[in-house]
């Protein structure tokens, strides 16, 4: 039972320190929608989403007014396209069908994004993942809130490298048909590597075939929290500096849990998982970067950085378990480029590299996350990258991901504005030396021998 005084620190934490809940996702499962007729399956799923994600919205907005907690986003996240699609969709055309019945479900519930288009081919791909992949460039063109993921690589399966590839093509295209807006199409596609089924943060997220029929899944931040907890701990040692994060991710983790409970209850769906991560925004004190400052490097990118996410990714998750017995997606801190004020700063000042940023994902939540790359980059050469963040994650038994973004018409310098919660970013400079020979091998890295426990 929270006391007094807990009430009176979350007020303080939501009033002066940037403390959210990012988002409520609802799963639905569209597993019962399938059908072979294109049209009925688009309207079976329209229906449905609809259906269970009627009230969305406003039980968010009740929640905010009974206990004060703000909701930035409400969301939906589908069971992957490439799965429900594979009996209807002849080609890449009709999976856009389905996008745009995804994007007006989205619109009709008032949700901000829906994820879940999708497709898991970590070990080899379908003719329905191979034309889904094929139609995200136009799907993220005429759509405006549908997201997509691609899982391209697992611990257990290895790498596909045929997708990788094929993927750095589809991202030069994604990029190229919305160039009319820093080519922002980028910004709602990831890639992935060991990816959770219960993520309810966006681009990522997608429900599972393992999940409910319907669950709500909830996303919380609070990098100011943390901040401002290590603020009032200077001169600790990093024993008193790890208890510190604990605690305050401990706080933060409780309002995600209460949020979540409320949420499942009053939609009549089942209560999945509180994710813990530090979701920065580009606000001023809502930043990932300040807090590694606060631990003790004068910059993000500066030596010691990785260290001090470190620190920090395991104390939050340290907290957070403490606090709910659900946690689950990707949990930990962000590293985002263009939603973090402070590794916005520090790529200009020259301190943050693309190179840094790879070390980093390492031992951060994710990967390489909406950076803005020149967009005369090779295809070849964001294949590359994408392999490289998969290998991390396939040797790490870690979740890695790649949202990376050509902005077209853009060099090294210029600025890429995507608006909102997707922030704005430098264009940073990528390694000149080319990498095609290796992309070209195509086939499947088999996976590392730490793979075969069972």
């Amino acid at each position: 039972m929270a006391d007094f005084k807990e009430f009176l620190e979350t007020n303080s934490m939501i009033n002066s320190q940037n403390l959210d809940v990012r988002t409520i996702t609802m799963g639905i499962s569209l597993l019962d929608c399938i059908d072979n007729d294109i049209e009925k399956l688009c309207n079976n799923i329209y229906t449905k989403i609809t259906t269970k994600a009627l009230n969305l919205v406003e039980v968010g907005k009740q929640i905010e007014r009974e206990y004060g907690i703000p909701i930035v986003n409400k969301r939906i996240s589908v069971t992957p396209i490439a799965l429900i699609g594979a009996a209807a969709c002849k080609g890449p055309e009709d999976f856009v069908k389905i996008a745009k019945a995804l994007d007006d479900s989205a619109k009709a519930t008032g949700v901000n994004f829906i994820g879940g288009y999708s497709a898991l081919c970590s070990k080899g791909m379908t003719k329905a993942d191979n034309d889904l992949i094929n139609s995200i460039p136009e799907a993220l063109a005429v759509t405006e809130r549908v997201c997509s993921s691609i899982n391209v690589a697992s611990t257990k399966h290895g790498i596909n490298m045929d997708a990788v590839a094929l993927l750095g093509r589809k991202i030069k295209e994604a990029a190229v048909k919305t160039a009319h807006g820093d080519s922002y199409g980028c910004s709602k596609l990831v890639v992935f590597c060991n990816a959770p089924d219960d993520n309810p943060f966006m681009a990522g997220a997608f429900c599972g075939v393992t999940e409910a029929d319907c669950v709500i899944n909830v996303g919380v931040s609070g990098p100011g929290v943390v901040k401002k907890a290590l603020e009032e701990a200077k001169g600790q040692s990093f024993e008193g500096l790890c208890e510190t994060i604990k605690k305050a991710a401990f706080k933060i983790t409780r309002v995600g849990q209460l949020v979540a409970k409320e949420a499942a209850e009053r939609l009549n769906a089942s209560f999945g998982i509180v994710d813990l991560s530090l979701a920065p925004t580009p606000a001023v004190g809502d930043s990932v970067a300040e807090i590694l400052e606060e631990i003790g490097v004068s910059t993000a990118g500066a030596p010691g950085t990785t260290f001090a996410l470190a620190i920090l990714n395991d104390q939050v998750k340290k907290g957070g378990v403490m606090a709910s017995s659900f946690v689950g997606g990707l949990s930990g801190a962000f590293i985002p480029v263009s939603e973090d004020h402070g590794m916005i700063e520090a790529v200009e000042k020259g301190a943050l590299t693309l190179e840094k940023l790879e070390a980093m994902t390492c031992v951060c939540s994710v990967g390489l996350d909406m950076i803005a790359i020149p967009g005369d980059t090779e295809d070849t050469t964001i294949s590359g990258i994408i392999a490289d963040e998969m290998a991390i994650g396939m040797v790490n038994q870690k979740t890695t991901a790649v949202r990376i973004i050509p902005v077209i018409g853009k060099k090294v310098g210029d600025m890429a504005n995507f608006g909102g919660l997707l922030g704005y970013a430098p264009v940073m400079p990528v390694n000149k030396f080319s990498c095609a020979a290796l992309i070209e091998r195509g086939g499947r890295v088999p996976a590392p021998i730490h793979s075969f426990k069972n």
